[in-house]
């Protein structure tokens, strides 16, 4: 996975959106905001990832194609949903087993973007409360696991007053050192 900040040009989201020169962002910095991720090679990753997954409780999953063959007439719409900033009440946990993507997430303390750029044999954890959306990149394809403590639960909080008070949003908060 490699991370960078987002240059918050306009243009098709799909694009890389990096500064030039690149401005990278260290683990140091995705582990300060919560953010984990580990590298598990695709062939015969699943003792590694269950291994992973046993060390975090997650246990439930489940496989994602993200591409216009994959989610037919949708396509377009989860698209520009995925794309809206957003939070969850869970950790959103990926695999990824092919093609490629972005997720961006807020950096609290300065409100920049974060963009991680994925592919194949990026393991990444979302924190519960974190502000954060996802779109493909040129390549237009992506298929993932997705891991779940529990059962799957698909409610995004769009960023707002209301969001931003959600206790989740301040358990986060707090947890990064973050606010009051």
């Amino acid at each position: 996975m490699r991370a960078y900040y987002f240059d918050n040009l306009p243009g098709d989201q799909r694009l890389p959106h990096d500064f030039n020169p690149s401005r990278p962002v260290s683990q140091e910095t995705l582990e300060a905001i919560g953010v984990k991720s580990w590298e598990i090679p695709v062939e015969r990753y699943e003792p590694k990832l269950n291994a992973v997954a046993k060390e975090r409780d997650y246990k439930n999953r489940d496989t994602i194609n993200v591409s216009r063959e994959g989610m037919g007439a949708i396509y377009e719409e989860k698209i520009k949903g995925f794309f809206q900033e957003h939070m969850h009440e869970d950790e959103e946990i990926r695999y990824i087993l092919s093609g490629s993507g972005f997720f961006d997430v807020r950096q609290a303390s300065t409100d920049e973007w974060i963009r991680l750029a994925v592919t194949p044999g990026d393991l990444i954890v979302i924190p519960a409360g974190i502000y954060h959306r996802f779109t493909l990149d040129e390549a237009d394809n992506i298929k993932a696991l997705r891991l779940f403590k529990d059962e799957p639960k698909w409610i995004p909080h769009n960023r707002g007053v209301e969001t931003d008070a959600n206790p989740y949003r301040q358990d986060y908060l707090k947890s990064i050192g973050v606010g009051a």
